[in-house]
């Protein structure tokens, strides 16, 4: 297990009944979890929601508000800065277990001999191209999603690494690795962030079962000869980090390197519970 520790600006208060509540800040938010499966512990906390995201049963759902919300909000990380908010799935525009892997790729960042190449896929509002900026890495971020794109620079603006070195480009991910290949590009660590289930720029149709193995067969070729790591995260329900294990065991079998794989966990305030958040599979040389 990989457990995020280390927030100030982000608790569990308590969990239970499919739910988790979340505190943001000063905000208060209940969202659905469908890995929480036994009963809440600490029921009176929960009257202290300021939103609640309640699933249709046609798909999706929507946001119910307690109390007015300010339209976003920044969060804090050590020296990260990001800007949060209700979205229309759920989400807030940060998954904050991945906290551990901010620190686990800063850390093999600091330690290398220059400032290393990272790409980043499927890349989202920024949290890891934020994370290895600050380390002192060079970032090329990827995500089909201008929206996405565009929350990932008011991050890095927010966080005081306008100046860093950081390309972002909304593209596929998998034309982009191929393109890299064909300018013979190179980078020191890799990290990506697939979807199940996803559509690129062109409208092109991700799935993890049919499509991730390609995806890491091609990108592993983009690793230097001065390489600081390759991490896969995966939200996918039932996909084992076994799995995405064997994938980097397979791609990367003609390099000496060590393997962890696990689950991503956040902690429940004053409780023993932990509560898993995806998975992730870290190579290093």
């Amino acid at each position: 297990m990989f457990i995020t520790k280390g927030w100030n600006d982000y608790k569990i208060l308590d969990t239970g009944d499919g739910m988790k509540l979340e505190q943001w800040g000063d905000v208060i938010l209940s969202r659905p979890d469908p890995q929480v499966i036994w009963a809440k512990q600490r029921p009176e906390l929960w009257r202290a929601a300021h939103a609640e995201y309640i699933r249709s049963q046609r798909g999706g759902g929507e946001w119910k508000y307690f109390k007015k919300l300010p339209q976003r909000w920044t969060v804090s990380y050590r020296e990260l800065q990001f800007y949060v908010r209700p979205t229309g799935f759920k989400h807030t525009g940060l998954f904050p277990e991945q906290a551990a892997n901010w620190d686990f790729m800063a850390q093999c960042i600091e330690r290398a001999p220059k400032a290393p190449r990272i790409l980043n896929l499927f890349a989202y509002t920024g949290g890891a191209t934020l994370a290895c900026a600050a380390a002192g890495a060079q970032v090329t971020h990827i995500d089909a999603a201008k929206s996405m794109n565009g929350w990932a620079k008011e991050n890095i603006g927010l966080s005081g690494l306008s100046g860093a070195p950081v390309r972002i480009l909304a593209d596929d991910c998998l034309k982009f690795v191929l393109r890299e290949q064909r300018r013979e590009n190179r980078y020191d660590g890799i990290i990506m962030d697939p979807p199940s289930y996803g559509r690129g720029a062109d409208g092109k149709v991700f799935r993890t079962e049919d499509n991730l193995f390609d995806l890491v067969w091609e990108t592993a070729k983009l690793l230097s000869d001065t390489p600081v790591f390759f991490i896969i995260n995966s939200y996918t329900t039932g996909l084992s980090s076994v799995v995405c294990k064997n994938m980097l065991e397979i791609t990367l079998s003609k390099r000496k390197g060590n393997i962890d794989a696990g689950d991503l966990c956040l902690p429940v305030e004053g409780q023993e519970i932990l509560l898993p958040c995806g998975t992730t599979t870290r190579w290093t040389p």
